[in-house]
């Protein structure tokens, strides 16, 4: 029974008896190595040792390079599994791994440490040794980790909030304004900044956290209104408002020219003036002739340059839809003005179509704006910051429409009518526009002379307006009662353009003639859009200096106009 049980487990026929052929010299493993030793070797050795103890011609041999090519096998998949394992564990660890944080650099404390702002609130951070304190700059961002150690340095943001500066202060720091009516700010500037040249009124970008000064913007949000270079108009080319130019220069040019005068009267420097009249009479290019000829003028009597800054600000352009947008404009308009003549240039606020934005405050599409519109302007003018060296010039064809509150001396001190041209007026305006550098068929004064008489001749087929009185009187307004210089101008155009297709259907040089003129006259009062197409009395009388309420009718006269049309192409 005993027997039986000690009995092995049969062979197969294949399996090679390898106790029979060991030979009985060879140890084990055990008796050559300690097992310290036998656990430090891998597979591979291990087999390789196995195989030494074998004979050269043992059969067992290919089977140990088979087992040791299977064992490579799974060691180099084992090495790959590994690797992927490595790198698996390296993204986890860092995807739980705290964010790193992002500060402004603000200064430096100690060679080792420094201040930065990290979101909203300050810290002083250590530095990594590896980085370099002298490598951070003011403004600059910083990388934080999880322990608010600066570990790397970030460049300038590109980004930020855009504030306008108040006021510089005495140690370089900046008084920065908010909109909407928030709380001033005060920031320093960055390493970008020590050494520019700021001045109030600029726009600069700040930090996200906004403790440092970035990047100048230049002057942001104001709509580019300013003329760079005003065209030469001395007061000789202005036909037709001699009263209109010696009122502005009593105005505007003694007060600048007469100093001492002024100051010895203790006579008060007018802030502002008024253009107003019927449309196309010259009130833009009067504005214009302003600017040139005080510069002119200065220029001659103390041998100082003033620049001139010359403003031109259509009134409808400043209306807008957002609450306070048209509010902050009118500001911006007096600062850029105040700030050019605190640099010594001489500046020009002028306000074209002024009813639009200074209408009388009441009920209407517009009210809302108009109410806080009139207020704003008011305060500028009245302001505690004075307008030295600036002039305010409003120019309007419905003066009557204008708040009174702006029109008040000590606002617009002065008030000039600007005149439709007189007979003589007129001929100096048709000079004006027939150049000598023109090819004329006659002399200019001659040609403008013919014209001027033909424009203003008491003919029945100049007859243009009918009036009707309160009393009953009937009277008509010529052609020339409603001339101005823009309809004299765009005669002048009309006649170069006859000129010209005659000489392209001829083929030959030719000249500007008086038929020229006189059929172009004809021309620009049968196609005249200029006036209204109705015969509401209102409508016209915005256009005459007739008192309402001694006129009861004021029409065209269209039957006589469109039988004189039947004879002209």
């Amino acid at each position: 029974m005993a027997e039986s049980k000690k009995k092995s487990v049969p062979r197969s026929a294949s399996q090679p008896d390898f106790a029979a052929e060991a030979p009985e010299s060879m140890p084990p493993l055990g008796d050559l190595l300690s097992r310290e030793q036998l656990d430090s070797l891998s597979t591979l050795q291990l087999v390789d040792l196995i195989a030494t103890k074998l004979p050269s011609r043992h059969t067992a041999l290919i089977d140990l390079v088979y087992l040791r090519d299977r064992i490579i096998e799974l060691e180099e998949m084992n090495d790959q599994a590994r690797q992927a394992i490595e790198k698996l564990d390296a993204i986890v660890e860092k995807l739980r791994s705290p964010a790193f944080r992002v500060g402004t650099f603000i200064l430096p404390v100690e060679p080792d440490k420094c201040l930065v702002c990290v979101g909203g609130s300050d810290y002083v951070c250590r530095i990594d040794p590896q980085l370099p304190l002298a490598s951070f700059q003011i403004g600059q961002r910083i990388l934080c980790n999880e322990a608010f150690n600066v570990v790397q340095g970030l460049g300038f943001d590109k980004n930020g909030p855009i504030v306008r500066i108040d006021e510089l202060l005495s140690d370089g720091r900046l008084r920065i304004g908010q909109e909407s009516g928030l709380s001033s700010l005060v920031v320093i500037r960055s390493a970008l900044l020590a050494k520019e040249k700021l001045k109030p009124g600029m726009d600069i970008r700040l930090d996200a956290n906004q403790r440092v000064a970035l990047e100048v913007l230049g002057i942001g949000k104001r709509i580019e209104r300013s003329l760079e270079t005003v065209i030469k108009t001395p007061w000789e080319v202005i036909g037709g408002q001699t009263e209109a130019v010696s009122a502005i220069r009593e105005t505007i040019e003694f007060p600048f020219l007469y100093r001492d005068l002024f100051k010895k009267f203790q006579h008060t420097v007018p802030k502002g003036f008024l253009l107003y009249g019927p449309p196309g009479c010259g009130k833009t290019l009067l504005g214009k002739a302003t600017a040139y000829n005080l510069r002119q003028q200065l220029k001659d009597r103390t041998g100082i340059d003033h620049p001139e800054f010359f403003l031109h600000v259509k009134g409808p352009e400043i209306l807008n839809m957002w609450v306070g947008e048209s509010e902050r404009q009118v500001r911006d308009l007096f600062s850029q003005c105040r700030e050019r003549a605190s640099d010594g240039a001489l500046a020009f606020l002028f306000i074209d179509e002024a009813e639009s934005i200074l209408g009388t405050r009441r009920g209407g599409r517009f009210s809302n704006i108009l109410s806080t519109l009139v207020p704003m302007f008011c305060t500028e003018m009245d302001g505690l910051e004075a307008l030295n060296n600036v002039v305010v010039i409003l120019a309007s064809n419905r003066a009557d429409l204008i708040d009174p509150a702006i029109l008040r001396p000590g606002r617009i001190d002065r008030k000039i009518k600007v005149n439709r041209p007189d007979k003589d007026g007129a001929l100096q305006i048709y000079e004006i526009y027939l150049r000598e550098e023109l090819p004329l068929a006659e002399p200019r004064e001659q040609l403008a002379k013919v014209v001027r008489d033909a424009h203003y001749a008491k003919s029945e087929e100049n007859q243009f307006l009918e009036i009707v009185y309160r009393s009953g009187k009937k009277d008509f307004l010529y052609r020339g009662d409603m001339s101005s210089g823009a309809i004299i101008a765009a005669i002048v155009e009309r006649a170069k353009g006859i000129a010209i297709k005659r000489a392209i259907e001829s083929g030959k040089d030719t000249q500007l003639t008086r038929d020229d003129l006189l059929e172009s006259l004809q021309k620009e009062y049968l196609e005249n859009d200029l006036f209204p197409p109705t015969d509401i009395t209102e409508d016209w009388l915005k256009l005459t200096d007739f008192d309402p309420e001694n006129v009861i009718k004021l029409g065209p006269i269209r039957p006589r106009k469109s039988e004189m049309g039947k004879g002209i192409v």
